[in-house]
């Protein structure tokens, strides 16, 4: 049925092309017996039904693959983000209507001017769409910027910023919690190449990838299903650009958004490109109770430290507390007296020394 379909309306086609070629060549080709040039109907009859056969013949010769071919091209329109599809509409429209100016300077040319000004279109429209489509990323930044709208417009637009989260962020889980809490206002988005590359570490071969992977996809699930958050699944990707760090950068830009990240490469890489981070390491330390010199604290030594006599112990958050003199009471609850707080990149470390060392003294 589809073949028939297809062949039916690509003969309509071929009939409609050869009528127009009819009108356009056939009155400028003097090789041409008179009765198919001259207007009469037996010749634009012929006209049609060449036309007609050649396209048909053409569909013939392409077999079943018209219909895939032409699915597949409605499956693909369906794939274009819609920032691209605009910015391809918007520069196609602007090179036809750029092509309407040589109208006048071709009408003298008659038939031939006919053909030179298909020609001067057709170039028009390529070029507008291509201009347009290599501009999307300015366009979609014009349009999102509030140029169509000001004043409360602008300000519920800024309220609604856009959070990208990056792989890393997601496997790590805490983005979840900290969404639930929320402190994080705005629309998640979660880019498709992001969730490619999810799904490539969910289906590895190493164990502890492919369950970092699933770790992954279901913190995801919890955010769309279970939390009051707004989530954006952006579809587009940046083909020319290979490294998923680099387009997650790309697109902060394109949405004038804030990556979510606890990579430390990639913090860096944002900070010189401009865009806005937020580190998630950076938010859990900012969070952390402070410890100040000379206040005491109940701690259970577990091991020993690097140093010869140090005790290792941790805080409920996971801060690091080095005990002097603490080797001797490990896998012992006890009291000690802080004496220094370290903050690195890394974390806050805490120094500290046994309360009963500090009275035998």
């Amino acid at each position: 049925m589809w073949r028939k379909a297809i062949l039916t309306f690509t003969g309509l086609c071929g009939a409609w092309f050869g009528y127009t070629l009819y009108y356009r060549v056939g009155g400028i080709v003097s090789w041409m017996p008179q009765w198919l040039n001259d207007g009469s109907l037996p010749g634009m009859a012929v006209w049609m039904i060449a036309g007609a056969v050649l396209f048909m013949a053409g569909c013939s010769f392409a077999g079943a693959s018209v219909a895939n071919r032409l699915q597949q091209g409605i499956e693909g329109l369906v794939r274009i983000p819609m920032n691209e599809l605009l910015a391809g509409v918007i520069g196609l429209a602007v090179g036809l209507i750029l092509s309407l100016a040589v109208y006048p300077l071709l009408s003298w040319l008659g038939a031939p001017g006919q053909l030179i000004q298909t020609a001067v279109t057709i170039v028009c429209g390529y070029v507008g769409l291509m201009v347009g489509l290599e501009k999307r990323d300015e366009l979609s930044s014009f349009w999102s910027s509030g140029f169509f709208g000001r004043g409360a417009g602008v300000e519920e637009r800024k309220l609604e910023e856009h959070k990208i989260l990056d792989t890393s962020v997601i496997i790590d889980g805490r983005i979840a919690d900290i969404c639930k809490t929320g402190f994080i206002e705005g629309t998640i988005v979660i880019p498709e190449f992001v969730l490619e590359e999810l799904q490539h570490i969910a289906d590895s071969s190493d164990l502890l990838k492919r369950n970092r992977g699933r770790r992954g996809l279901d913190i995801l699930n919890k955010i769309q299903k279970e939390l009051d958050v707004n989530v954006l699944i952006y579809e587009g990707d940046f083909e020319e650009i290979s490294e998923v760090d680099s387009k997650l950068v790309k697109l902060a830009k394109v949405l004038e958004g804030k990556v979510v990240t606890n990579d430390f490469n990639l913090n860096k890489v944002c900070e010189l490109q401009g865009v806005s981070v937020l580190n998630i390491n950076d938010l859990a330390n900012a969070v952390k109770p402070v410890v100040l010199p000379g206040e005491e604290i109940m701690v259970q030594i577990i091991k020993d430290g690097k140093e010869h006599g140090q005790g290792v112990a941790y805080l409920d958050d996971g801060t690091m507390i080095v005990v002097e003199g603490g080797r001797d009471y490990i896998g012992s609850l006890m009291e000690v007296l802080v004496t220094s707080v370290l903050q690195t990149s890394a974390g806050r470390m805490i120094f500290a020394k046994p309360k009963l060392l500090e009275k035998a003294q």
